[in-house]
């Protein structure tokens, strides 16, 4: 069963699915990577893992080991009665991890040089704490001679930094050759268009490969079953606008009404 939107899913965004399908979406994306590359590339999965702190919430109020008062003006005096430690004592420190992402790289051979990097941006990537590391790590990238390939179908969470604003549209896809920095191909369109074939670079002088992300989308869709587990009669999605909420009821009924099959129905401002 495909989904009943031609083009981003709006409910997909919810974080009961949104981990799931990253993974999925990013293991099909690899898929149809690999059936297109040339001989002399490979393709394979990196991972990230970003590190948190403890929740303000779960931050306790601690008082000091150790204090020192002055009594009647003259001595200084230990007020907890604590002894001091002068060997040094070794102790594990606490590092908390927080999202594991995977994203795509691909590989030359037989050098075995790093490429291009695809990555799906997650909610983790585009607001604090995660976007920060996130941009850190991005910039550092474009400073190597490797093609940049990001794709954002989440309306949540702040977009990717350019230096002119990005055209109108709901999802994106931004191509950062190499060879052309600073600047950068921004493809970009609204929820309702079916998501794009669009192009993946590879080493100068080898073409760029297409890529139909529709089609991965409707194999990461349907592989999670994710059509079972998205109650779409329940609440609609609260970043949608509310011409865009409308716009969604429609299509859901319009897809039950026609026995699952989605139809072409566009948003409208009514």
């Amino acid at each position: 069963m495909p989904s009943p939107f031609p083009g981003i899913d709006p409910f997909m965004e919810a974080p009961a699915f949104w981990s799931d399908f990253h993974a999925t979406f990013i293991n099909y994306w690899r898929e149809a990577v690999a059936d297109a590359l040339p001989n002399n590339y490979e393709v394979g999965l990196g991972d990230r893992v970003y590190l948190i702190e403890h929740e303000p919430d779960s931050r306790k109020l601690v008082f000091p080991d150790l204090a020192v008062t002055r009594v009647d003006g003259t001595d200084w005096v230990p007020s907890s009665g604590a002894v001091a430690t002068l060997e040094p004592v070794t102790i594990p420190l606490t590092i908390l991890e927080g999202p594991r992402e995977t994203y795509i790289e691909i590989i030359h051979r037989p050098d075995r040089t790093l490429v291009t990097t695809l990555e799906l941006l997650s909610p983790a990537n585009k607001q604090q704490p995660g976007r920060t590391e996130y941009l850190a790590k991005r910039n550092a990238l474009l400073y190597q001679q490797v093609h940049l390939v990001e794709l954002d179908l989440l309306r949540g969470g702040h977009r990717l930094p350019l230096a002119k604003p990005l055209p109108p549209g709901d999802g994106y896809y931004l191509v950062s050759r190499a060879e052309q920095r600073p600047d950068c191909q921004v493809y970009a369109w609204p929820m309702a268009h079916p998501l794009p074939t669009l192009p993946v670079p590879l080493r100068v002088p080898d073409p760029d490969m297409r890529i139909d992300l529709r089609q991965v989308f409707n194999t990461a869709y349907d592989r999670g079953r994710f059509g079972r587990r998205i109650n779409y009669r329940g609440p609609m999605p609260a970043h949608l606008l509310s011409e865009e909420k409308k716009w969604a009821e429609r299509v859901i009924q319009a897809t039950e009404a026609a026995g699952g099959t989605v139809q072409e129905v566009r948003p409208s401002a009514d």
